[in-house]
């Protein structure tokens, strides 16, 4: 698999947050599609279950095997989600998607923010892989072995093994 790094880490009083984006060879509301619909998301990100409407909270198990609540704090189709998630210890992130045309293409980028300024490597390295398992998941292949991916990704993301 490819060295590409697409995502990258930043703090912000005292907190961290991640920045990851790629581009996708699909419309913009097909990408949208991936990202907001339970079945499809369940596919590459996690399986998620609850009110999705603005206002309503959900429950979420990320590929990754973090586990947490959120709630959707916006939703503008089909380019902007904003989404809070909080684990069972109550540290709380705010993610927002934001999807935009690229040619006859669709580009995607994910922001969290709220993080442990230690952490945030840990997330940015899973982001990516994340988004490359959305990527496989628009081309019809299989998903990364999430772990393994996270293991080669993480030295580039200052996270020492």
């Amino acid at each position: 698999m490819t060295d590409r790094i697409i995502g990258s880490v930043r703090s912000e009083a005292d907190r961290g947050t991640i920045h990851v984006e790629d581009v996708y060879d699909t419309s913009v509301e097909d990408l949208w599609a991936a990202i907001t619909e339970p079945e499809r998301l369940g596919r590459w990100l996690a399986q998620v279950s609850g009110d999705l409407r603005v206002g309503g909270g959900f429950s979420i198990t990320f590929t990754s095997s973090w586990e947490g609540v959120g709630s959707v704090l916006a939703c503008e189709p089909p380019h902007r989600l904003l989404v809070s998630t909080r684990e069972e210890s109550g540290s709380e992130t705010v993610i927002e998607a934001l999807v935009s045309p690229e040619g006859d293409r669709a580009r995607l980028v994910v922001e969290e923010r709220g993080l442990d300024v230690d952490a945030a490597p840990y997330h940015a390295a899973g982001w990516q892989v994340h988004l490359e398992d959305l990527g496989a998941a628009l081309a019809g292949r299989p998903v990364s072995d999430w772990s393994a991916r996270w293991k080669e990704l993480a030295p580039a993301y200052g996270i020492e093994r």
